[in-house]
C-alpha cells in the first residue's frame, strides 16, 4: 500500500508540473499574441507624448526633465546626432544597438524593439533588460536632432511585486505538495485497512472493523466490505455445518448397514429375522442413494442454467398426476387434499419443476398431522404463476424460518420427531425455483401449518 501512497502523491505532484508548464506555454502564447503588441503600442504613445511635451517647452532642460522621468520609472538612452550619447535611470544590462537602428531613429523614424524583440518566452520578452528591448522615436529640441529610446524600469516598478510573488509562488509549491502528501495519506489509509483486513479474511478472522462511516466511495467499499465479510463468516459456518451434517447422515446408515450386516451373520437367526434385517439394509441403502442423488442434482442446478431444458408442458396435469402417485400415503395418514389446478400451460424444465411439487407434496404430508389436510392451487396474477402448497403440519417458527433453505438444515422439532429427511429437499426446490426467475416464499406458524408459494414468471 506504501507504493500506492508514493504513486498517488508522485502523479498529483506531476501533474501539478505538468498543468504548470501548460499554464506557462499558453501565458505566453497570450503574451505573444495580445500583450506584446498592447505593451509596444502603450510605450510608444509615452515615448510620443515625451517628445511632444519637450517640443511645446523649448526652454526644457532635457537633462534634469529625463533624471525625474527616469526615477518614477523609466530607462531612457539619448542619443544626440553628433553622437553624443546620454543614458539616465537604472543602467541597461547589454547596451549594443545596431548603427542602423540609430541612424534610423534619428532620421526621424519611430523603432519598435519591444514588438520585434526576439519571441522567446515572455520572461524574456517581458524582462529583458536591453537597449534592444526599447521604443526609439526621434526628437528636436534646440535645432538639434535626438533620438530617444525608453523602456519601463521593470525592477523600479516591481521590485516589491516580484518578490512578494516570488514568495507567494514557493510558498503555494510548498504548501501545495505537504498537502497532497497529507491528503494522500488521508485517503490511502482506509485502503491499508481494506487489506489488512483482506489478510485477516484470508486467515479466518472474520471480525474486522472499518470506517463505514464516511460519506464517499471508500465508505461505500468498506460497508461493501463489511458485508462481504459477515456473508462468508455465514458461508464458513454454513460449509462446516454442511460437513458435520452430511459426515452425519452418510455415518448413519452406513452404520446401521454395518450392524444389520453383523447380524445376518448369525447362525441362530430365522428366516423372518433375516427378512427384517435386509428390509432394514436396504432402506439405508436407498437413504442412501436418494441422498447422493440430490446432492448431484444440487451441484449440477450450482454450476449454470444449461441444466435447464425448457419446453411447454402443464403444470397442473403434473401435479395431479403426483397427487395420484402419493394417494396411498395420504389415504394411509387420513389427509384430505383439496386442489384447485386448472389447466395452466408453462414453459420450463418440466423433470426439474416436478422435482419442486415432489418436494413440497412430500413435506406436506411427511409434517402434517393425522387427518389434516392439503390445499394446492395455482393462480395466475399479471405476469407471473403462483403455486401455493399449504398444510395443516407442525408449522415452524420464526428462527427456523429464516433456515430453512438452507443445505441439511432440518427443524428441531422434525428432528425430534425423527421424520426422515436429508435436508435437501427446500434447497434444491429454491435453487430450481430461482433458475427459473421465479422466488419461492413461506409463512408458516407453530403447530398450526406452513403454506409455500412459488412464483414463476410467465414468458
Amino acid at each position: 500500500m506504501r507504493s500506492l501512497y508514493v504513486k498517488f502523491v508522485v502523479i498529483t505532484i506531476g501533474i501539478m508540473i505538468l498543468s504548470g508548464i501548460l499554464a506557462f506555454v499558453i501565458s505566453n502564447t497570450y503574451y505573444q499574441q495580445k500583450l506584446k503588441p498592447y505593451n509596444n503600442q502603450k510605450n510608444t504613445k509615452i515615448a510620443l507624448e515625451m517628445v511632444s511635451f519637450v517640443e511645446e517647452h523649448p526652454s526644457i532642460n532635457l537633462k534634469e526633465y529625463f533624471e525625474n522621468l527616469s526615477a518614477i520609472g523609466y530607462q531612457i538612452y539619448l542619443l544626440e546626432n553628433s553622437g553624443d550619447e546620454s543614458y539616465f535611470g537604472a543602467s541597461f544590462r547589454n547596451k549594443m544597438l545596431p548603427a542602423s537602428t540609430k541612424e534610423h531613429v534619428l532620421n526621424g523614424n519611430v523603432y519598435h524593439g519591444i514588438l520585434h524583440f526576439p519571441k522567446e518566452t515572455f520572461v524574456t520578452g517581458f524582462f529583458a533588460n536591453e537597449l534592444k528591448n526599447t521604443i526609439g522615436v526621434p526628437l528636436k529640441h534646440d535645432e538639434k536632432s535626438y533620438a530617444l529610446f525608453i523602456r519601463p524600469d521593470i525592477k523600479l516598478l516591481f521590485n516589491e511585486m516580484h518578490i512578494l510573488f516570488g514568495w507567494l509562488f514557493a510558498l503555494m509549491i510548498t504548501l501545495s505538495i505537504v498537502m497532497v502528501v497529507v491528503s494522500a495519506k488521508y485517503l490511502v489509509k482506509p485502503i491499508s485497512k481494506l487489506t489488512v483486513a483482506t489478510k485477516s479474511l484470508s486467515k479466518g478472522n472474520f471480525n474486522v472493523e472499518l470506517d463505514i462511516n464516511r460519506g464517499d466511495e471508500l465508505g461505500e467499499l468498506s460497508h461493501s466490505f463489511l458485508h462481504m465479510s459477515r456473508k462468508l463468516e455465514q458461508s464458513d459456518e454454513m460449509r462446516k455445518e454442511f460437513i458435520s451434517n452430511i459426515s452425519h447422515d452418510i455415518q448413519s446408515p452406513l452404520s446401521n448397514i454395518k450392524g444389520y450386516t453383523n447380524l445376518l451373520e448369525k447362525e441362530s437367526l430365522n428366516s423372518k429375522e433375516k427378512t427384517h434385517y435386509i428390509s432394514i439394509i436396504n432402506g439405508e441403502i436407498s437413504r442412501l442413494s436418494t441422498l447422493t442423488k440430490q446432492l448431484l442434482l444440487l451441484a449440477s442446478l450450482d454450476r449454470d442454467e444449461e441444466v435447464l431444458k425448457k419446453k411447454p408442458f402443464n403444470i397442473a396435469q403434473q401435479i395431479k398426476e403426483l397427487v395420484r402417485n402419493y394417494q396411498w400415503l395420504i389415504n394411509e395418514k387420513g389427509i384430505m387434499l383439496r386442489y384447485s389446478l386448472p389447466d395452466t400451460e408453462y414453459i420450463g424444465d418440466p423433470s426439474l419443476l416436478n422435482t419442486v411439487w415432489d418436494n413440497l407434496l412430500t413435506n406436506a404430508i411427511k409434517y402434517n398431522k393425522p387427518n389434516g389436510s392439503i390445499e394446492i392451487s395455482i393462480e395466475e396474477r399479471e405476469k407471473s404463476l403462483f403455486i401455493t402448497f399449504e398444510d395443516t403440519g407442525i408449522g415452524m417458527n420464526n428462527k427456523e424460518l429464516e433456515r430453512i433453505f438452507d443445505r441439511f438444515y432440518r427443524a428441531d422439532i422434525a428432528r425430534s420427531r425423527t421424520v426422515e429427511g436429508t435436508g435437501l429437499g427446500l434447497s434444491i426446490v429454491a435453487t430450481i425455483v430461482e433458475l427459473h426467475g421465479g422466488h419461492t416464499d413461506v409463512n408458516s406458524k407453530e403447530n398450526q401449518g406452513t403454506t409455500f408459494v412459488v412464483e414463476l414468471p410467465i414468458g
